[in-house]
């Protein structure tokens, strides 16, 4: 196994449900499988896109041991997201990712409120104590706590992580994260800044919309990586509609619709999350098509 498991094409997997909101776990290992059999080096499981915030302890545990069991056999990795409100929480989870098989974890700040810069710090330190390789993740947009260059090098200085999901959106961040915390590998978090973050040297992809496309998402994240601007930017014109839905307070709902639009269930999602309103779902149903027509859909 890779010293780097964090590295490469990691999809953040949606969670299927059915009809009447139970998690459909048959459904959800075959989904990790055809991710693994299709381009992702491994999944994300229990991430926002995942819906964690609405499983139960159990249902929790168990995406973590299905996703684990899929992906082992298919050749794949498992980082499971740990977030929650108190550090003993996230620590508890990290264990049990462990116990699971698992190889790393993605951990948040904590996200019971805005913490400070020194409050972070013992977050991680805490949850390092599992003793499982840390992938923080910076989206200041949910958490309101931004994991700034200079935090994050005052985290990894400490040997408490070994990357950062970024999610700011913003580009330029990678080049000050080299900075002040070289050797930190910059993963891209969010699905519409994929080319202009491999540009900028990120080691990693943790996407979105590769529960839809993982066959094309492959081809995309290869190129931007090798800098093949040539096949790079016509295929992600051709996906950025889709794309920047990932940033999106919808992007559950989006990546579920497209999922079904290419037959691979995605489903309902939870309350409190309702379905698209009818412009929504005519933006993201004309994209979707768009890329089937150009023959993006996996067969």
């Amino acid at each position: 196994m890779t010293t780097t498991p964090w590295r490469g094409i990691l999809t953040a997997t949606a969670l299927p449900f059915t009809a009447d909101g139970a998690v459909d776990f048959d459904r959800y290992g075959e989904h990790v499988a055809w991710l693994c059999q299709n381009g992702s080096d491994g999944v994300v499981c229990n991430g926002s896109l995942g819906e964690y915030q609405t499983l139960t302890t159990e249902e929790r545990a168990k995406v973590v041991e299905t996703a684990v069991a899929a992906a082992s056999a298919n050749g794949g990795v498992v980082v499971p997201g740990v977030a929650a409100y108190g550090a003993q929480e996230s620590r508890r989870w990290t264990e049990q990712a462990a116990e699971a098989g698992a190889v790393a974890v993605m951990l948040l700040p904590p996200n019971a409120y805005r913490a400070d810069d020194r409050i972070v710090v013992e977050h991680y330190r805490e949850v390092a104590k599992a003793g499982m390789p840390i992938v923080a993740y910076n989206n200041p947009y949910d958490t309101k706590v931004d994991l700034t260059p200079r935090l994050l090098g005052e985290i990894y200085g400490e040997g408490l992580i070994v990357a950062v999901k970024e999610f700011s959106g913003d580009p330029r961040r990678a080049y000050e994260i080299a900075e002040y915390a070289p050797g930190l590998d910059v993963i891209i978090g969010s699905d519409d800044v994929v080319l202009e973050l491999a540009m900028a040297g990120a080691q990693g992809w943790i996407a979105g919309y590769t529960n839809a496309f993982p066959s094309a998402s492959r081809t995309l994240y290869d190129a931007c990586m090798e800098i093949d601007l040539d096949t790079a930017l016509p295929l992600y014109r051709l996906m950025h509609p889709l794309l920047r839905w990932d940033s999106k307070t919808e992007f559950v709902q989006a990546i579920k619709l497209s999922m079904d639009m290419v037959g691979q269930y995605g489903g309902p999602c939870r309350p409190p999350r309702l379905p698209l309103t009818a412009e929504q779902e005519s933006v993201v149903r004309a994209a979707t098509q768009a890329a089937i027509d150009a023959g993006l859909a996996t067969a």
